[in-house]
């Protein structure tokens, strides 16, 4: 008859200990948040007959509006990729060389009409100025001052001139009667670009998409980045051979 196992019994594991039960709505923590809302007014297109020089054309718009006014120009295609996204180093990186010698305010209003993909400096030109507001210490608009200016591009089918307004303001703060204010600029300005000779509303603008692959423009040397155009982006004169 076989005996039992004589051995040392094993010791039993010590149960868990028991979890203190806290109801959500008791509990206590601390919450840190920031939030920042940034905003564009984009008016429809105005077309225009070919004007001879588009980088005094377009500042022309914002007299009595504003007192100093930047042109931003298309960009080189070194820089097509470049965002103003912090998260994405490279792109980042490449936007602040592309932009770092303009103004605070030009800086500021692409860093909210490119984060908003409200302007694509691959074809289009921006003439931009403080509108409205003030400005900080440090020569930024604050967050209530309303930023802008005519955005043009050239038409590839026709040559002619397309023309918009875009306003842009926000940040940190309360809004309070910004949006109204810029309404009543946008409407403005844009009474103002149709007394414009031979201007004709479009209604809303479909933005062309750049294909990289022509050679730059004879006439300014600008690296062209859209293979199919017929115009130059930047100075825009006929290409050779289109």
């Amino acid at each position: 008859m076989p005996l039992p196992f004589m051995g040392k019994k094993k010791s039993q594991p010590a149960p868990p200990p028991q979890r203190v039960a806290l109801p959500p709505d008791q509990l206590e923590f601390e919450d840190n948040q920031i939030r920042y809302q940034y905003n564009v007014m984009s008016s429809h297109g105005v077309r225009l007959p070919a004007p001879a020089d588009v980088p005094s054309l377009l500042p022309s718009l914002l007299e009595g509006f504003a007192t100093s006014v930047e042109l931003i120009q298309p960009l080189d295609p070194q820089f097509q990729d470049a965002a103003p996204s912090i998260i994405r180093p490279q792109l980042a990186l490449e936007w602040i060389n592309a932009h770092h010698g303009r103004s605070a305010i030009g800086r500021y209003a692409l860093f909210i009409l490119e984060t908003l993909d409200s302007i694509d400096l691959a074809y289009e030109t921006f003439a931009v100025a403080l509108l409205y507001g003030e400005l900080d210490a440090e020569g930024f608009p604050r967050y209530d001052a309303i930023i802008g200016g005519p955005v043009s591009y050239w038409d590839e089918s026709t040559g002619e001139l397309i023309l918009r307004i875009v306003l842009c303001w926000g940040g940190e703060g309360v809004r309070g009667d910004t949006q109204r204010i810029a309404q009543r600029l946008l409407a403005r300005l844009m009474a103002n670009m149709l007394a414009s000779q031979g201007a004709t509303e479009l209604g809303r603008v479909e933005r062309p998409i750049a294909v990289e692959g022509r050679a730059p423009c004879p006439h300014c040397g600008f690296r062209q980045l859209d293979r199919r155009a017929h115009f130059c982006p930047k100075c825009g004169l006929r290409m050779t051979g289109s």
